[in-house]
């Protein structure tokens, strides 16, 4: 992808079912659980930035005798983490129960404290609860309430933010129950309404993860006689333990992964089952890595799905024609285009990134002169006014980098035309469940449809959907409906893609520009796993979503630069 965009968390959990002197003996790694846990997190680097956290508990006769909880802000905190539990000379540390998480955040500031693993201290040390999560609620506001009813104080500038919410509802569940530990978080998650995959450690030495109902956030795991690891990932667990495809199971959406203090685990319902799965298509598209064999063939089918549009759009003209991928995760779909084109095409590498964006320059003004230093172009491999380039990208969402910096660089070599090709349909709608696309204004495609809208002179249809929304925001949730879909049935999908093309071209850019998406049944045909498409057609798996999507067209209206949800 041509933008930064911050998105889904990483989560790590293992439990060793053997005694340290077992891996010692069998591996020669006295500290095996540490190292391993090392593993899963350096590899899941791209789900997580801003920074890190592990939590370990160690386990005398029945009983917790260590627990420790690290964590830094920064984009060198697995490194960092793990150089403390390891010290000075060599591993400190002899762990059964780990939980790890990688933080990419969508909200709030990267304080130290809204880090995972947060802790909840209960009356005693069983009754303590150590919760990470990958996570988006949309109704926090009414889980806010609910803890206070029950005599929890929640401050308005808790750095802990959502995750406190959560850890403090699940630990009231755990305190009070009465049966098993599915059951206690059964309680606690039957009314959070979003994405989410949750791990936790307890006190008395139990471990879980926790799927959301409709599947919209992933979680893999494998277990044998040795081992119970889980992680955001299923290539990271078959790299680092060194396990097949088909031996690495998804939990299932709705359910809950209940590893025991004795080592004994199972993977059983715990939530009510929701009307449809709809999987997250951008974990497929974008977020997770090309590692995994299911996403690497998808992504190449999304790429050769393209092919007959995009032989179109040049004529079958191949030997005036470039192809070249928008580093980096859009090369895989890259070669699935190539690959399908009925004529070998030039393919080159014209663009580079030389640097990643840093904090150092955040003046919004500024970002024009990131592009000399972010990215780069090959010279001397354009003819000049001869050559169409045809840009692969694997999604559009705001269009920022590719108007302020992509596109200003190619046109300085001069080309005939610009086709910008997306893997992925119009990103139209907010995401509430996963990174941060919470504001319909910063989205080109809804930029483009206002556009048309009050270039023919009807910003009527604006006022009138504000309208509406505000009235469904007035009835209970699950009553609210999509408005905003309103916005775009005026037009065509070709002609919001052109009125795109003309917002990223822009005043400075001579070179004329097509932009081609792709389409939501080319989606699904690709991706048939993960149905998830509410940021492409409004089709929101919970009620939350819609009322998501009504705060942020009010919020958009009324010039209120806030997410919705």
């Amino acid at each position: 992808m041509s933008e930064v965009i911050k998105h889904e968390c990483g989560l790590a959990f293992l439990r060793l079912r053997k005694p340290s002197a077992y891996y010692a003996e069998k591996y020669g790694e006295r500290f095996f659980g540490l190292v391993r846990m090392y593993a899963l997190m350096t590899k899941m680097r791209n789900r997580g930035q801003d920074g890190a956290g592990l939590a370990y508990r160690s386990f005398g006769e029945g009983a917790v005798s260590r627990t420790e909880v690290l964590k830094y802000p920064s984009a060198t905190a697995v490194d960092d983490i793990f150089a403390q539990a390891c010290g000075a000379n060599g591993p400190q540390l002899e762990g059964e129960l780990f939980l790890g998480h990688l933080r990419y955040g969508t909200f709030g500031t990267n304080h130290p404290e809204n880090l995972h693993p947060l802790v909840h201290e209960g009356a005693c040390a069983e009754q303590s609860l150590m919760m990470a999560g990958n996570f988006n609620l949309t109704n926090i506001d009414f889980l806010v309430e609910e803890l206070r009813r029950s005599g929890v104080e929640i401050q308005e500038d808790d750095h802990r933010g959502d995750t406190r919410i959560v850890l403090e509802l699940t630990a009231r569940a755990l305190e009070n129950r009465e049966g098993s530990l599915r059951e206690a978080i059964a309680a606690a998650a039957g009314k959070w309404d979003g994405g989410f995959v949750f791990g936790g450690l307890t006190g008395a030495g139990e471990g879980f993860v926790l799927r959301d109902a409709c599947g919209i956030r992933p979680a893999y795991y494998y277990m044998d006689d040795e081992i119970v690891v889980a992680a955001s990932e299923r290539p990271v667990i078959q790299t680092v333990f060194d396990v097949p495809f088909e031996k690495v199971r998804e939990l299932k959406p709705g359910h809950i992964l209940c590893v025991h203090s004795n080592g004994e685990a199972e993977e059983t319902p715990c939530l009510p089952a929701a009307n449809e799965v709809r999987a997250c298509s951008f974990e497929h598209i974008y977020f997770s890595r090309a590692t995994d064999a299911q996403i690497y063939r998808e992504r190449k089918r999304l790429g050769a799905l393209l092919a007959p549009a995009v032989e179109k759009i040049v004529g079958g003209d191949f030997g005036n024609t470039i192809f070249t991928p928008v580093p980096h995760t859009a090369q895989v779909a890259f070669l699935g285009l190539c690959d399908a084109l009925s004529s070998r095409p030039r393919m080159e590498q014209l663009i580079w990134k030389d640097a990643e964006r840093r904090a150092f320059i955040t003046d919004e003004n500024q970002r024009h002169g990131r592009g000399s230093h972010m990215y780069d172009v090959v010279y001397g491999q354009v003819r000049e006014g001869r050559d169409t380039l045809v840009l692969v990208d694997d999604s559009i969402v705001r269009g920022t980098t590719l108007r302020e910096n992509i596109l200003r660089l190619i046109d300085r070599l001069h080309p005939k035309k610009i086709v910008v090709v997306s893997t992925a349909p119009q990103i139209r709608y907010p995401d509430c469940y996963g990174f941060d696309m919470a504001k319909l204004g910063e989205l080109v495609a809804f930029e483009a449809a206002v556009s048309l809208l009050r270039e023919r002179g009807r910003e009527d249809v604006l006022t009138q959907i504000y309208e509406a929304c505000r009235k469904e925001l007035e009835k209970p949730v699950a009553e609210m409906r999509n408005c905003v879909r309103a916005v775009y049935e005026p037009f065509s999908e070709e002609e919001i893609s052109s009125r795109v093309a003309l917002l990223l071209r822009g005043e400075s850019v001579k070179t004329e520009v097509e932009v081609l998406y792709q389409t939501v049944e080319n989606l699904h045909e690709a991706c048939p796993e993960n149905t998830g498409d509410w940021y492409f057609t409004g089709r929101y798996p919970t009620s939350g979503g819609n009322r998501t999507v009504c705060r942020a067209f009010v919020n958009y209206m009324e010039n209120k630069n806030i997410r919705a949800y």
